[in-house]
């Protein structure tokens, strides 16, 4: 990191300066632009190919787990730890659950009662209509702590 910021910014200020200014020695930066990648991240980068080849090739589901089991089917030499950390620096994570997508599901269409009274409450007899509303409360004893529920039902 330190060494990209000086490679840079190389026409803008002196190397010697900014290796003083970032605590490096100079003849590291010289070294690391003969050989920028070490072979652990040359490796590292051509794992994360193959792990997100095969994390693509399932459908974007498969976790470190199987990821790890297709490689070794593949004939590649690696640990599941290793394997656990380029998925994750690459940013692929496995699908959990499948959840329901949003639309219509099966079962019957609710009735819908017509409106007889239009919200007009005056009525020209006794007991021509009834209106009610009712109003429970419930208890639900879920752990420590007891809910209420307040229900209301309109008829």
């Amino acid at each position: 990191m330190k060494y990209t910021f000086i490679e840079e910014h190389r026409p803008l200020f002196s190397i010697r300066a900014m290796c003083r200014c970032l605590r490096v020695h100079p003849s590291g930066f010289y070294a690391w632009l003969k050989k920028p990648l070490s072979k652990r991240a040359v490796e590292d980068q051509r794992q994360t190919k193959l792990i997100k080849e095969a994390w693509d090739e399932s459908g974007e589901v498969y976790g470190y787990r199987k990821l790890h089991d297709d490689l070794c089917d593949q004939g590649e030499t690696c640990c599941p730890n290793r394997v656990a950390r380029l998925a994750r620096l690459a940013g692929i994570k496995a699908q959990i659950g499948y959840k329901r997508r949003p639309g219509k599901y099966g079962g019957k269409p609710s009735v819908v009662v017509d409106n007889t009274l239009n919200r007009q409450f005056d009525v020209d007899a006794p007991d021509r209509f009834w209106v009610t509303d009712i109003t429970c409360k419930t208890q639900c004893n879920i752990g420590p702590q007891k809910r209420s529920h307040n229900v209301i039902v309109a008829a």
